[in-house]
């Protein structure tokens, strides 16, 4: 580390790594009136998200950079990000792009509060916050400020400034483009470098509030315990805060796409946001989608179920629509790509315990079976059988224990003493030496939440099997377990 910058020789070892294919990129030539392909140019594509079609705003713009660029880039992101592990400068509550972290544990980490609240007599009033286009409304010289405060400076700071400035786009439509336009603000879409500075440029929110929060990028959502009306005024407070926060850093809040869903309690808690126009209501909902998984005011997973069970039933539509046979080797590829991946998605933490809510996300599987034309006339169990597949109930178990493996032994960057207690006198018991303690709960909503119905699971385990030094050897060796122990004993 030099003085004047994360690493003095970073631009150097970068430069040279991509002196070449920079060079070949700079010295073509173009006709008039056509603009160089080089590293601050981007070609945008819209994404759709959600909402209507003919609304712009319902885009998410996603720009093709240089793959030199890129590289450069990622060089230098790895070096930022030893730094920034180093000094712990990524606040607990961001889990955004940030290794060790995922919208998993977003979301374990917020029911495992949510559910324990609840099971102690509480309500909750969670609010969803939304930002208008965050990634590019960032403004540059702000960012550098941010930048500059948590060390980033001399040579590397001055590369980065470079980076985001001087940049022009263009969006491009079913081969129709639009003229070449300044980027005035906002980090670059698509880039490799470009999240990790928009985590940087928030990362201090968490700090200004003393409501409980979780982050994802720019999807916030924060909380409160409920216990009377009166509780309500820790949250507004909150909202002020964090609306004289983005007015200082130039980010905009969108009032009508923030939301507020009270869990738990019937209390007249309503709370408002200023904006230009003055201050606006946040809008009560029953239900809410949070990074792809929808949650209702009571915490069950009934909706999530039908949701997952809905999309992954559209799949299989299509697939019987274009593939008129499909072999065993075709049929695992689609199911394994394209189908599955829907009723499994975050699921430990939406892990359904109803008989209706299994048995729903059971007939997926059943009816994508059915799409191997040699095995329709077979039973399920015997098409289970043949191709090498379990059912969805014992993957959710298996999922569990893998999630659990990986909290424990440190592999996912969070804290497992929120979620686990270590059992008290081992010594002399059967089982294994990281055997978990094993709460009372009221409510069923916290009975059946991850970090409870998996402590019996996880104290079966034989020590070999926690023991295992990777997690594709703990999944061998739990593997290995369960064909050799009876089912019931391994996932009870």
């Amino acid at each position: 580390m030099g003085p004047d910058g994360i690493h003095p020789l970073l631009l150097k070892e970068c430069a040279a790594t991509v002196a070449e294919p920079l060079a070949l990129i700079f010295s073509k030539s173009y006709s008039t009136g056509t603009l160089p392909s080089d590293w601050k140019t981007a070609q945008v594509v819209p994404i759709f998200k959600k909402g209507s079609r003919t609304d712009a705003a319902n885009y998410r713009p996603i720009s093709l950079t240089s793959i030199p660029c890129k590289i450069m880039e990622s060089m230098i992101k790895d070096k930022m990000q030893q730094f920034l592990d180093k000094n712990n400068s990524i606040t607990e509550a961001q889990h955004g792009f940030v290794s060790g972290r995922s919208c998993l544990t977003n979301l374990l980490e917020a029911l495992e509060c949510w559910t324990k609240a609840l099971d102690e007599g509480y309500g909750l009033d969670i609010i969803y916050l939304d930002y208008r286009k965050a990634f590019d409304s960032v403004p540059h010289q702000r960012l550098m400020v941010k930048l500059k405060s948590y060390g980033i400076t001399g040579r590397l700071l001055a590369w980065i400034e470079s980076f985001l400035t001087s940049r022009i786009m263009r969006v491009g439509i079913r081969g129709s483009n639009s003229e070449w336009i300044d980027v005035t603000s906002g980090v670059p879409q698509g880039s490799i470098l470009g999240p990790l500075l928009f985590l940087l440029f928030v990362n201090d929110l968490p700090g200004w509030i003393i409501s409980s929060t979780k982050i994802f990028a720019d999807d916030i959502k924060l909380w409160h315990k409920i216990s009377c009306e009166a509780d309500k005024q820790y949250l507004q407070n909150d909202l002020k805060i964090m609306a004289s926060w983005t007015w200082k850093w130039q980010l905009k809040l969108n009032p009508p796409k923030c939301k507020v869903m009270h869990v738990g309690h019937k209390f007249d808690t309503r709370y408002y946001i200023e904006d230009e126009t003055g201050e606006v209501e946040l809008e009560h909902v029953q239900e809410e989608k949070d990074l792809g998984v929808f949650f209702t005011n009571d915490l069950k997973p009934s909706m999530q179920c039908q949701k997952s069970a809905a999309k992954a039933r559209r799949i299989i539509g299509m697939v019987r629509r274009n593939f008129k046979r499909l072999d065993k080797k075709d049929f695992l590829l689609l199911y394994k790509t394209y189908i599955r991946p829907h009723i499994e998605y975050c699921v430990q933490s939406w892990s359904p315990q109803l008989n209706k809510d299994i048995k729903h996300l059971e007939r997926v599987q059943k009816a994508a079976t059915e799409l191997v034309s040699s095995m329709k006339k077979l039973s399920y169990d015997e098409r289970l059988k043949r191709l090498g597949l379990t059912t969805p109930q014992k993957r959710r178990a298996r999922g569990d224990l893998i999630e659990v493996y990986r909290i424990v032994t440190g592999r996912e960057r969070i804290a497992k003493e929120q979620f686990f207690g270590q059992a008290e006198n081992n010594h002399g018991l059967r089982g294994h030496s990281m055997k978990l303690k094993k709460e009372r709960s009221r409510l069923d909503i916290r009975k059946f939440f991850f970090s409870q119905r998996v402590v019996n699971s996880w104290n079966a385990l034989p020590q070999h099997v926690v023991d295992a030094e990777s997690i594709n050897l703990f999944k061998n060796a739990l593997d290995d377990c369960w064909r050799d122990m009876d089912d019931t004993s391994c996932i009870a």
